[in-house]
Parts: structure tokens; C-alpha cells; sequence
């Protein structure tokens, strides 16, 4: 059941101070030990540009996103979600610790049962999912760490996941900012964001794999062409990364939760440093890369992402919202625009299908939204 949209006035510079100095450090992805960031940049007429979110606008033609339908619901703690070749989708429930194969033309549910060695806990448990070549990819919270397993399905065992086999061990995890989004790229490798944990200086070592987006063979081993030299780092210095996806010409963008200020849509490449926790935001520090585009935290605390006719898709946990931000090779070529904002709550995924399509899944059964009927749900979008 869809709740109420309400209406939004579009920001104000001097608003979006306000807002950002005053967001609470408990809503999601927000708790931890991490310390406080630095104050965002001044609204004053001498700020560069760059300093102030962009505004929400009219959508460019060609950019509007419309509800079709429901494929399914009454799923419990929604987290990752693949595409099966033939349409169907797997979900997995991060609690749960469940992988859910779903129809995809009629939303028919079918149980692929539980993962064995996931150990759910406050941001962690069974999260991102990728299939490729007859093996499903999990990233989950073990006992003692967070790591990517791979299991064998399909072929002559029908709807049964075979054992899980180790891909990439060592993870730190934490009941907060375990990451989790795990995505094949257009090279055929496997691509990881994780988080830091609270522990806010894993995120510019190295040596960790926490606060880093990641990069390796299918079977976890270093990838070609990586910066550093025997590892699976490829960028660092974030803070909580659980959205990856790759526009049509290959590049990278990754969405990241800030702390107390500003979220961030990052344009990845190999070896950068993305600033936390010394930067967060577009602070104009070098030695740091600022993001593309940010938003008050009040306004997004973004998962998901997916790239679909020309922009970034952004779901919205804390912002209950799916943003579009329009671009043009490594750049905005628009100012970004919220869909959906407060109808269907707690957006956490978002993943491209074919034709224009998005299949969007909420997260109202993560322990921090407000269940209604119905909850969770995937629904099914035309770009248009």
C-alpha cells in the first residue's frame, strides 16, 4: 500500500546548511563511534559552486520514471537482487539469510532456503548478490568477518543452491557500515563496496579491506590491472559504499552514506582516494577526490544504484526517494530530481532491466522503517 507522497519545496543554499548541521547521527547507516565530520562548507557568496548540493528540478525528456506495477511482496528485510538469464530475479533477505528466487512475469515466489554461515546483526547479514556463469554470489556477515561466497546453481540441481565456497575472506565487519554490494563489471571482474565499520581509519589503510571499493577475479584473486600491486583495493577513503553500477561507457559510479552532512555519488577510478575521514563532501582537499554530486543526509542515505537511459538511479533509504541524476560522460548534465518521495518509504535497491526498465525494492522490514501491508515489495518501473 503506497503511503502518501508528500510534496517538497525545492532547497535553498542557506536550507541545506541548516539541514545537514542538524541531521541526526541515529537513522541508518549513521550510528557507530565513528567522531564528528567537519562542518560542510559556507554558504557564503565566496563558496565555490561545487560546495552546494544541486537542486532538485524538472526532469530533462525522456527522464520521468513511472510505477507499472508490483512483482511481488511480502518479503522479509530485502537486501540484494540479480537477474537470472531468462527474467527472473533472486533476492536475497539480509535477517532471513534466505535467497528467494521471484518470477519475473508473475512474481511467483520460490525458496532457495537458508545460506549456511551467515550471522545477522544490525547492518549485517545476507546483503549483496551477483550471478554469473552458473554461480551465485553472496556478500554476508560471518562470524568472524565479512567475505563473498559463491555457490553453484542451476543445471541438474533445479531450484537448489549448492554449498557455499569461499571467494574473499577478511572483510572487517561491525554492527554498522558493513558495505555490501557486490556487481560483475563490464570486465568481467568482480567489484565489492565495503564499509569501515565505525572504525573510520580502516578506510585510508591499505592494508584493509574496510571503507574500500574492491576488485577481483571471479574466483577472489587480485585483478589484472589493479593499483596496487598483489591487491584487492582498487579505491579508498570511503566511508559506507552499498551502491556500484557502470553508466554506458564503462565508468564506475559508486553512491556513499556520509556521516552527519553530506552523501555522496562518486565517479570510481583505480587507486583515488575519496577522502574519509578527512573530507566528507565536496570539501576541494587534495589529494582527495570530491563526489559529482551530494545530498543532505536527511534527503537520501543512499544503497542501491542502477544506470538506465542516461542517468544514475539513487535509492533512498533515510530520503524514502529514488533520485535521477542526469549525465553527460563524467559529469551532470542536469540537476538531479526525486521520484516516489515518500510513497512506497524505505527504498533500498535498485537494478537495471532491459528496455528501460528498473526493478526497485523497498526496505521497510530492516528493523528501522514502519511495515505496512504488504511490505516489502519489488515494484517495476518504466523509464520514460
Amino acid at each position: 500500500m503506497s503511503r502518501p507522497a508528500v510534496v517538497k519545496a525545492l532547497w535553498g543554499t542557506a536550507v541545506l546548511i541548516l539541514v545537514a548541521g542538524c541531521s541526526s547521527g541515529g537513522t541508518e547507516d549513521r550510528s557507530g563511534t565513528a567522531p564528528p565530520t567537519p562542518s560542510p562548507p559556507s554558504a557564503s557568496a565566496s563558496s565555490p559552486a561545487s560546495a552546494s548540493p544541486p537542486a532538485a528540478s524538472s526532469a530533462p525528456a525522456g527522464g520521468r520514471v513511472t510505477v507499472s506495477g508490483t512483482l511481488t511482496e511480502g518479503l522479509k528485510s530485502p537486501w540484494g537482487l540479480a537477474e537470472l538469464p531468462g527474467g527472473d530475479l533472486l533476492v536475497s533477505s539480509r535477517d532471513e539469510r534466505t535467497i528467494t528466487r521471484v518470477d519475473g512475469r508473475t512474481g511467483a515466489k520460490t525458496s532457495l532456503g537458508e545460506v549456511p554461515g551467515v550471522v545477522p546483526g544490525g547492518e549485517g547479514g545476507l546483503m549483496g548478490l551477483a550471478v554469473r556463469d552458473g554461480w551465485v554470489y553472496a556478500y554476508l556477515t560471518a562470524e568472524s568477518d565479512n567475505r563473498i561466497v559463491r555457490m553453484r546453481y542451476g543445471g541438474g540441481d533445479g531450484d537448489r543452491l549448492g554449498a557455499p565456497q569461499p571467494v574473499l575472506t577478511g572483510i572487517p565487519k561491525g554492527v554498522v557500515h558493513n558495505g555490501g554490494r557486490i556487481a560483475f563489471g563490464p570486465d568481467r571482474m568482480l567489484y565489492a563496496g565495503t564499509g569501515e565499520t565505525g572504525r573510520t581509519g580502516l578506510a585510508q589503510d591499505r592494508e584493509s579491506l574496510g571503507g574500500k571499493i574492491l576488485r577481483m577475479t571471479p574466483e577472489g584473486r587480485p585483478a589484472p590491472g589493479n593499483p596496487f600491486a598483489g591487491s584487492v583495493v582498487y579505491s579508498y577513503g570511503h566511508r559506507n559504499v552499498q551502491g556500484i553500477a557502470w553508466d554506458a561507457e564503462g565508468r564506475l559510479w559508486a553512491a556513499e552514506f556520509g556521516q552527519n552532512t553530506w552523501d555522496e555519488l562518486n565517479l570510481v577510478e583505480a587507486g583515488k582516494n575519496y577522502g574519509w575521514p578527512e573530507a566528507e563532501g565536496q570539501a576541494g582537499r587534495e589529494g582527495f577526490v570530491d563526489p559529482v554530486a551530494q545530498w543532505p543526509t536527511s534527503e537520501a542515505s543512499p544503497s542501491g544504484i542502477a544506470y538506465a537511459k542516461g542517468a544514475i538511479w539513487m535509492a533512498g533509504l533515510r530520503g524514502e526517494r529514488l533520485w535521477r541524476v542526469p549525465l553527460s560522460g563524467a559529469e551532470q548534465s542536469g540537476n538531479p530530481e526525486a521520484f516516489l518521495t515518500e510513497e512506497y518509504g524505505r527504498l533500498r535497491t535498485v537494478l537495471a532491466g532491459g528496455g528501460g526498465r528498473l526493478w526497485l525494492v523497498t526496505s521497510e522490514t530492516d528493523t528501522r522503517g514502519t511495515p505496512g501491508p504488504g511490505d516489502d515489495r519489488i515494484l517495476r518501473l518504466e523509464v520514460n
